[in-house]
C-alpha cells in the first residue's frame, strides 16, 4: 500500500466533504455483538453532539470527487479544474479501521461524487458498508450519502448496513435545479426518499412481529439544501422541509449556506457568502417546526417571506401576534408556554412539572433558567409584572434588543459554518 498516496487522498476528499453539513446520527440503536468493534448508539459526526450533548467525531470523506455532472454550484463538477482523487473501496475500510482503533473516530460519514452512474456509485458506497459490518465486525456508526437515481434493490440493500441514508435535495426550487444543474432531474432526489422511508416503514413493522428481522436504518434518513445559491426566499426553503419532514418522514433537514466558488452570471458573486445568522436563523425556525408547535405559515407567509436577521423567529411571531400574550405559566397548556419568547423546551418542562407543587413566581421563573429579557414581556405568573406599559411591537423590540446580550451579536458577517450543530436549544 503507498502511504503517501493514501494520505493525498485523504486530504483531496476529506476536504471535499466539509461543503456537506448533513450531519446527525442520534436516533441509531445498533449496538455492539459478538465482540466487535465499536457501537454506534448515541455516536455522531465530527465535531458535533448527540442528542446528550456529547462532542463526537468520525471519519468524513468522499469515495471519489470525479463526477458526471456539472452542478454550477458544486466544487466538484466536472467543469472545475481541481486536483481529483477515488479511494478504493478497501482503503475506505482500512481508514476506517485503524482510525477507529487509535480513537480517532466514531464512525464513518461516507458520500461521493458520481462516477459511471447512480448504481455503480452506489454500489461501492454499499461494498465500503457491507465490508466494515461483515468482513470487520464493525458496529460503530456509519452514515451513507444516496445517490440520486439509485435503484429500489440498492437502496434497500444500503440501509441494512447503514445506521443513516441522505440524498441532498441541494436546491431548495425545481427552477433553482434547472437553472443551476441541468442535468439533473428532481425526481431522482426523490426516488430513493421514497424508497427509504417505505422500507423503514416495513422493517419496524415486521420487527414488531419477528424479533430476529435486521434493523434497517435505525437513524432514519435527512437531507440537505444549499441556500442563497438561486435565490430562494426563506418561506420557500422552510416551505421545502415542512414538505420534506410531512412526506418523508425525515430525521433532519440540514441548510448549508451557498459559498461562491466561480464566476458564473447564474450564481452569487465571489466574496458574497451567505451570513451565518441567515443559516442560524433557518434552523431556529426548523426547531420551531419540530418541537414547538407551530405551522410553518405562521412564521413565514407571503406577508413575510424572509426571517428577520435581527431578532429570532419566536419573537418575531410574538411581536406579530401580541394579542395572544400575555400567557399566564400557572394556567396555560404546554403548547401556549412554548410560545412564550425566551422559554425553550426544557424550561417548559421544568414549569410544567414545578407548578404541580405550587403557583410559579419571578424569581422561580428565574430558578428555571428562562430568558428573563425576552419573557417578562409576554407572561404573567404569581408575582405584580415588571412592567405594566401598553408598547407597540416596534417599541417592545427595540427594548428587548437594547438589553440584550446575544452570542450572535458579532455573526452579522459572512462566514462559513462546515462543521457542528446550527440548531438552537431555546428560542
Amino acid at each position: 500500500m503507498n502511504f503517501e498516496r493514501i494520505k493525498e487522498k485523504l486530504n483531496i476528499l476529506a476536504d471535499a466533504a466539509k461543503y456537506d453539513v448533513s450531519c446527525s446520527s442520534s436516533g441509531s440503536k445498533r449496538s455492539n455483538k459478538n465482540k466487535g468493534l465499536g457501537d454506534s448508539s448515541g455516536m455522531g459526526i465530527c465535531h458535533t453532539y448527540t442528542e446528550d450533548g456529547r462532542c463526537v467525531s468520525l471519519l468524513k470523506i468522499l469515495l471519489t470527487n470525479h463526477c458526471i455532472f456539472d452542478c454550477a454550484y458544486c466544487v466538484t463538477r466536472k467543469s472545475n479544474d481541481i486536483k481529483r482523487a477515488a479511494f478504493k473501496v478497501q482503503e475506505v475500510v482500512g481508514l476506517t479501521i485503524n482510525f477507529y482503533r487509535r480513537n480517532y473516530i466514531e464512525g464513518l460519514f461516507l458520500s461521493s461524487g458520481i462516477f459511471k452512474n447512480a448504481d455503480y456509485t452506489m454500489e461501492r458506497l454499499i461494498a465500503v458498508a457491507k465490508k466494515l459490518r461483515e468482513e470487520e465486525n464493525f458496529n460503530g456508526y456509519i452514515h451513507l450519502k444516496s445517490i440520486p437515481g439509485a435503484s429500489d434493490e440498492l437502496m434497500r440493500e444500503a440501509g441494512l448496513y447503514a445506521d443513516r441514508l441522505s440524498v441532498n435535495i441541494e436546491i431548495p426550487s425545481e427552477k433553482g435545479l434547472k437553472l443551476l444543474a441541468p442535468d439533473k432531474n428532481r425526481a431522482d432526489f426523490l426516488k430513493p426518499m421514497v424508497k427509504v422511508k417505505n422500507e423503514i416503514i416495513q422493517y419496524k413493522s415486521e420487527k414488531k412481529l419477528i424479533k430476529s428481522t435486521p434493523v434497517y436504518a435505525p437513524a432514519g434518513q435527512s437531507t440537505q439544501m444549499i441556500i442563497g445559491a438561486s435565490g430562494e426566499t426563506d418561506a420557500e426553503i422552510m416551505y421545502t422541509s415542512a414538505y420534506f419532514y410531512k412526506k418523508f418522514q425525515m430525521k433532519r433537514v440540514y441548510y448549508s449556506g451557498y459559498i461562491p466558488i466561480s464566476y458564473d452570471d447564474r450564481l452569487p458573486s465571489i466574496g458574497t457568502e451567505v451570513p451565518m445568522m441567515r443559516e442560524n436563523r433557518l434552523y431556529q425556525t426548523d426547531w420551531l417546526l419540530r418541537f414547538y408547535g407551530f405551522d410553518i405559515q405562521e412564521i413565514l407567509n407571503k406577508e413575510y417571506p424572509n426571517l428577520d436577521t435581527d431578532i429570532d423567529p419566536k419573537l418575531s411571531w410574538a411581536l406579530r401576534n401580541l394579542d395572544q400574550f400575555p400567557i399566564d405559566v400557572n394556567r396555560a397548556d404546554r403548547k401556549m408556554i412554548a410560545r412564550i419568547p425566551g422559554i425553550g423546551m426544557r424550561s417548559v418542562h421544568k414549569i410544567i412539572y414545578a407548578r404541580r407543587q405550587r403557583r410559579l413566581n419571578w424569581e422561580h421563573l428565574k430558578a428555571i433558567g428562562i430568558s428573563m429579557n425576552r419573557a417578562q414581556y409576554f407572561l404573567v405568573c404569581d408575582s405584580p409584572q415588571f412592567d405594566l406599559k401598553d408598547r407597540t411591537p416596534a417599541q417592545l423590540k427595540s427594548l428587548i434588543l437594547r438589553n440584550s446580550s446575544s452570542k450572535w451579536s458579532g455573526a452579522y458577517s459572512n462566514q462559513l459554518n462546515l462543521f457542528g450543530s446550527n440548531a438552537p436549544l431555546t428560542v
